[in-house]
């Protein structure tokens, strides 16, 4: 993946364009630039004010993240422009985070373990993983044995999330940070001695998958260990000399791990994962109910894109964390749908609960077999959609038979599949209650 290099500008140059005072229409522009932390090869195309080109631009739109910049990985040189809009966003998250998500009370269990799933799967299919999601969730639900690589690593992002769970009130270690990556990857590297264990030379680059181009030659081996070193201060650290909020500190953990690049392979699914450790470490345990990497995942250019930025714009990793916040804002915004959705199956679980002698299970399967008519259910399908037991679940379908909204079809001389009566819609309609 070629980018354009940003023009250099002279630092004599950057230092008068600190001192400036743009008028109020320039600096409106300065903002809005940086506001969604634009890179030079948008910025080059924006119209500019009468007597300022696009040079001149970029050169105060740089001098305006100067005088905000603070240091955040010394070693690397790696700087953040901390903006307004990132300052807002942050403020926003803490506020949702800290809202109890009451339209889950009877679901969050539940929905507890299809995020988890979600996240181990969109982490693994970044990284290669070519199983559908249906037969991930399958597997995962029904602990079926992985059966090729994709379906091992997403088996084992699985477990590492719920190990991370776990254990998301200990220190990080160098030896938590290989078990980790050893979770992550057992049975998926073409050499097993590579799992769980740090890289040992430098023939290790990032490539662009389609093109072999190589977009990223990370710092040599030998300094991963002072790296780990200091991933683990800064991972543990409880205050430091200068305040950064905590979502911005996981950000910069997510960036360095894939920067530094420690493993020969997995550095993706374990930087994402010590992300979402970090984030529960401080607090955060609306983490758990976000599905972040789905998010990444459908924006996975935009992805790579942050980082190449972020090293070809002298390390100012406000590219990466602008991208990350935007990402969280996205899976924020995918949960508040979420409730809604819950919140309207509530009133029609009401609805149908009217019909008498149906729980609220039977009712939601009632409204499922409403939006789709085509829908073959099982035994097992109901135990791990409910997280209940195969008699609970034959007593439902029994039930639901009884009402005549069920018809039972053979799938051979042992299993059973239940889907929407031929008379469905009768049968729902006649045991509605009358209206007076």
């Amino acid at each position: 993946m070629s980018i354009e290099l940003p023009p250099p500008i002279p630092p004599q140059q950057l230092l008068q364009a600190m001192a400036m005072q743009p008028e109020p229409h320039l600096r409106q522009v300065i903002d809005r630039v940086n506001d969604s932390f634009e890179y030079w090869d948008t910025v080059k195309y924006r119209p500019c004010p009468d007597g300022i080109t696009t040079r001149d631009l970029w050169t105060l739109v740089k001098a305006a993240r100067a005088k905000s910049a603070i240091s955040v990985w010394e070693r690397y040189g790696v700087t953040l422009s901390l903006t307004n809009s990132m300052q807002r966003l942050c403020h926003e998250f803490d506020v949702k985070w800290g809202v109890e998500v009451s339209a889950m009370d009877d679901d969050k269990h539940r929905y507890l373990l299809s995020s988890l799933m979600e996240e181990a799967i969109s982490s693994s299919q970044m990284e290669g993983a070519s199983t559908t999601r249906r037969v991930a969730k399958e597997m995962l639900r029904r602990q079926i044995r992985p059966r090729d690589r994709s379906q091992q690593m997403i088996a084992n992002n699985y477990a590492t999330i719920q190990f991370i769970v776990a254990h998301k009130d200990e220190p990080l270690t160098e030896a938590l940070l290989l078990q980790i990556h050893s979770l992550m990857t057992v049975g998926t590297l073409p050499s097993e001695q590579d799992s769980g264990r740090f890289r040992t030379n430098n023939e290790v680059v990032v490539e662009n998958g389609i093109t072999h181009e190589v977009v990223h030659t990370p710092p040599p081996f030998e300094e991963i260990p002072q790296f780990v070193s200091e991933l683990c201060r800064f991972f543990n650290a409880a205050e430091s000399s200068e305040f950064i909020h905590p979502l911005i500190r996981g950000i910069v953990i997510h960036f360095m791990v894939a920067y530094v690049h420690p493993f020969v392979d997995g550095n993706g699914r374990t930087a994402r994962a010590l992300f979402y450790w970090y984030m529960l470490r401080q607090g955060y345990r609306l983490t758990e109910y976000l599905s972040i990497s789905r998010v990444i995942a459908r924006s996975k250019v935009s992805y790579e894109k942050a980082f190449l930025h972020t090293e070809a714009d002298g390390m100012d990793i406000g590219y990466f964390v602008a991208y990350h916040l935007k990402v969280i804002e996205l899976a924020f915004k995918e949960l508040a749908e979420y409730i809604s959705r819950k919140e309207q199956q509530r009133k029609d679980a009401l609805q149908l609960m009217r019909l008498g002698g149906i729980n609220p299970r039977q009712a939601q399967v009632v409204r499922m077999l409403m939006d789709e008519p085509t829908a073959m259910l099982t035994v097992k399908d109901l135990c791990a959609k409910f997280l209940i037991s195969p008699t609970t679940a034959k007593a439902d379908i029994t039930g639901l038979m009884v009402l005549g909204l069920l018809d039972e079809i053979p799938l051979n001389l042992v299993k059973r599949a239940y889907v929407r009566s031929a008379d469905f819609d009768r049968r729902y309609a006649a045991l509605l209650p009358t209206k007076p």
